[in-house]
C-alpha cells in the first residue's frame, strides 16, 4: 500500500488483518515517504530487501510497524540480531522462494529467530512472480513455525485456498491480482474475495 486514501478505505473496511508497505527501490510499489494516513485497524508490515538493521529500526519507528517482512538474502544471524534490536513486540517474517521440497530445507536454520515464513513462487527477482507454486510441496515442510502463502493468488482462487489444509498455514498474501494499478488496491474486489473466503 502507498496511497493514503486507498489505505484509509481498506483500513475502514476492516477486511485485511495486515497491510504491507514495500521498501525496495526497484519495486513499482516502493514507498518513499510516510503516507498521510496509516492503518489503525490493520497491523502494519514493513517489507524490506537487504536493508541494514539500523535502517529497518528507523522505518519501524517512523511507520509504527508491527511486523517486518524480509525478502532479501538475510542470514539466520542477521535475523537473530534484528530480533534483538527490535524486541519481541515486532514480529519477523522471512520469505523463501519455493519450487521443490529442497527449497524448504533452509527454513530450519531460521526457525529460532523468525515468527512466520512467507512462501513465494521461485523467480529471478526479489519481488513476486505473480504465479502460484505447487502447494503440495508444503507436505515436506520441516518446521513448526507458522507460514503464509503468496504468489499469484487472485479473485478466482477462493476454493483453492479453502481446500488447502496444513496445521501451520496461517494466511495468504494478496497483492497484484487485486490492483487497479501498482500499489492501488481494488477495495470491492478484496471485500468480495475475503467475504467468500471467510
Amino acid at each position: 500500500m502507498r496511497d493514503a486514501d486507498n489505505i484509509r478505505q481498506l483500513d475502514e473496511a476492516r477486511i485485511a488483518d495486515w497491510m504491507g508497505f514495500i521498501f525496495f527501490e526497484k519495486s513499482k510499489r516502493h514507498v518513499s515517504e510516510v503516507p498521510a494516513y496509516l492503518p489503525t485497524n490493520s497491523k502494519r508490515v514493513g517489507v524490506f530487501v537487504n536493508y541494514s538493521i539500523e535502517e529497518i529500526a528507523e522505518k519501524v519507528s517512523d511507520f509504527g510497524f508491527n511486523l517486518v517482512q524480509l525478502h532479501g538474502n538475510e542470514t539466520p544471524k542477521y535475523c537473530h540480531e534484528l530480533k534483538k534490536r527490535l524486541g519481541s513486540e515486532v514480529k519477523i517474517i522471512k520469505m523463501f522462494q519455493i519450487s521443490s521440497p529442497k527449497d524448504l530445507e533452509p527454513t530450519s536454520k531460521y526457525e529460532a529467530w523468525v515468527d512466520y515464513f512467507l512462501f513465494e513462487t521461485k523467480c529471478e527477482s526479489y519481488g513476486g512472480s505473480g504465479k502460484k507454486f505447487d502447494w503440495d510441496i508444503l507436505d515436506y515442510y520441516p518446521c513448526f513455525t507458522p507460514f503464509i502463502l503468496t504468489g499469484g493468488i487472485g479473485p478466482d482462487d477462493v476454493e483453492k485456498v479453502k481446500a488447502f489444509q496444513h496445521p501451520l498455514f496461517k494466511g495468504i498474501d494478496l497483492n497484484s491480482k487485486f490492483e487497479t494499478s501498482p500499489a492501488l488496491k481494488d477495495i470491492d474486489l478484496l471485500k468480495n474475495f475475503i467475504k467468500q473466503l471467510r
